[in-house]
């Protein structure tokens, strides 16, 4: 009798120490229109519609504390050649795991739900107008430098307050058809913004893309008909920002007036690891939590960076930080191939940014028109690592893997992957030929 309850003691222990784990729940993924590439933290999972198994405690808390739990954030890319690419924040959190002794156990994340859908914008309908960028400095024909007075009023009407479901932020109007420049960190997990600009008119903001590895953002308003063209910003790059000149930034910090001005000057130049990467402007004018994504203007009213993040610690003041308009202009040639690239390198001695490849004067840069599929082929590019931005002619079409088709013709291709050599080939394609190829991308050394 006695070892008969022993055994079930046992029974009883292990019951304790080794609950049942949860059925796995399935993730669902589809889009309008299909067949996009949906990668997860980066790696690709599938193909629109898709699915993919999670535990059960991964979208509801588990009852015990060997239940699985996300412990990460978790978001979304979903790409498409010829559309803008989606990025979506799957999960809420952090919550804190609290044991029934009272023991916090570290934080969780909980998917927001267990399907997601994504309407793909097409490139061509989205990234309309023009953009105006100066990306050398001749020493010539330069615009005059404006009082404070006019500065605020010529660029004011081109800047937007942000506000999203439990943030708010600042942006810009870089085309006359609507297209606004932000920071990645005020989009993210946003399908659309509310716009609010200086005259008080309120917008949708549709956000149309996010840069995987730069803070940076592009939304879209509609234009009401009536409204005509909408104020818009002129950009210059780094190589004309010059240490100790006159910048002015214009926000919306938080529990504070909309559309402020603060004034301060260029403090330094150059790459900052500390900062994230691209080519960073420090400033004194003062930035608040509230400000990211607005303008840092020079005196002209020219944009020099987006305002992205201050210096917080003990006695120390005055120091923030704006990522350059060069780095804005790489992300906009994705989309507006006459936008110069800027490619960056570090000067040995002053460690300010410089550039090659530059144009020398101020000039309109046209939207990208997709061409007219007259005798086409079909081109299927998968990369590896996954995930390698395709560009056909200099113009960005998504990401791998994709299966595009191009008109009949010589086109240059190449594929860009973080930290790795570009991939290029120049491929002649054949009216009704259908292509495979595979780019392995080296990392760079």
């Amino acid at each position: 009798m006695a070892s008969r309850t022993n055994l079930l003691m046992g029974a009883i222990l292990v019951l304790l120490v080794c609950p049942a784990r949860g059925l796995a729940d399935k993730l669902q993924f589809t889009s309008t229109p299909a067949g996009a590439t949906v990668e997860l933290d980066g790696m690709a999972i599938g193909i629109t519609p898709c699915e993919k198994e999670f535990p059960g405690g991964y979208f509801r808390k588990t009852r015990t504390s060997y239940g699985a739990r996300l412990e990460h954030a978790l978001v979304a890319r979903i790409s498409l050649a010829g559309y803008a690419t989606k990025e979506l924040t799957l999960t809420e959190g952090p919550q804190n795991w609290i044991s029934l002794n009272g023991r916090n156990r570290g934080e969780y994340w909980l998917l927001k739900a267990d399907h997601f859908h994504v309407n793909l914008l097409p490139i061509g309908e989205t990234f309309t107008g023009e953009i105006v960028a100066k990306v050398s400095d001749t020493g010539g024909g330069l615009s005059p430098e404006l009082s404070l007075e006019e500065l605020v009023r010529q660029t004011k009407p081109a800047v937007v307050y942000l506000k999203g479901l439990n943030k708010s932020g600042s942006g810009f109007l870089v085309t006359g058809t609507g297209v606004i420049v932000t920071n990645a960190h005020v989009a993210r997990g946003e399908e659309s913004l509310l716009a609010l600009l200086a005259g008080g008119q309120q917008l949708e903001a549709k956000v149309v893309y996010i840069d995987a590895d730069l803070d940076i953002a592009l939304a879209k308003v509609q234009i009401p008909a009536a409204n005509g063209e909408l104020p818009h910003l002129a950009l210059t790059a780094a190589t004309n920002v010059h240490q100790g000149e006159t910048v002015l930034a214009i926000g919306n910090p938080g529990d504070a007036m909309l559309f402020s001005v603060t004034k301060g000057i260029v403090s330094a130049v150059g790459k900052f690891p500390n900062a994230g990467q691209g080519t960073w402007i420090q400033t004194d004018a003062p930035i608040n939590p509230g400000n990211s994504g607005g303008p840092l203007l020079n005196a002209r009213g020219e944009v020099i960076g987006i305002n992205t993040q201050k210096l917080i610690k003990k006695n120390v003041t005055g120091i923030g930080f704006a990522l350059s308009s060069s780095d804005v202009l790489e992300v906009l040639h994705r989309f507006y191939p006459g936008v110069a690239l800027l490619r960056q390198r570090t000067a040995s001695a002053a460690g300010a940014a410089t550039a090659t490849e530059i144009s020398d004067s101020t000039q309109p840069l046209n939207a990208f028109v997709p061409p007219t599929p007259d005798g086409v082929g079909t081109v299927t590019i998968s990369s590896e690592p996954d995930g390698a931005e395709i560009f056909v002619d200099e113009k960005f079409l998504g990401n791998a893997p994709a299966s595009l088709k191009l008109s009949a013709g010589s086109h240059a291709i190449v594929l860009k992957f973080p930290g790795h050599g570009e991939w290029r080939r120049t491929l002649e394609v054949l009216k009704s030929s259908k292509v495979s190829l595979k780019a392995t991308l080296d990392p760079s050394p």
